[in-house]
């Protein structure tokens, strides 16, 4: 245990660890362990279909006309998505960014996108 863990509530530093979280003795207010440094933050590497690095936030556009899944709308070449979000491909079924198109939260391949 670090000499500088304190409870963010009472500010004592009796604090009982597990694997998940830490708990103080105290005051028994809980909270989640730091995850690793490196776990969320390191860049996915996803490239448009030109091969143009992507990044969260990034507006891109859409290439070619692609059928949404479970409902009969069509999203059109050449519609621009602003404010994208890089998410893991192995978790989402080859899908490797989340947006918003038209209203509608979409997961979308990089390789039917190219960076506005």
């Amino acid at each position: 245990m670090p000499d500088a863990l304190a409870c963010p509530i009472c500010t004592m530093t009796e604090i009982l660890d597990s694997e998940e979280q830490h708990e103080c003795v105290t005051c028994g207010h809980e909270w989640a362990r730091q995850a690793p440094p490196d776990a969320d933050e390191a860049p996915l590497g996803v490239k448009d279909s030109n091969g143009n690095l992507l990044s969260d936030g990034d507006a891109v556009t859409l290439v070619k006309d692609l059928k949404v899944k479970g409902s009969s709308t069509t999203l059109k070449a050449g519609t621009k998505v602003k404010g994208i979000r890089l998410v893991d491909a192995d978790r989402h079924a080859g899908h490797d960014v989340d947006a918003k198109v038209n209203g509608m939260g979409v997961m979308l391949k990089a390789k039917f996108l190219k960076k506005a």
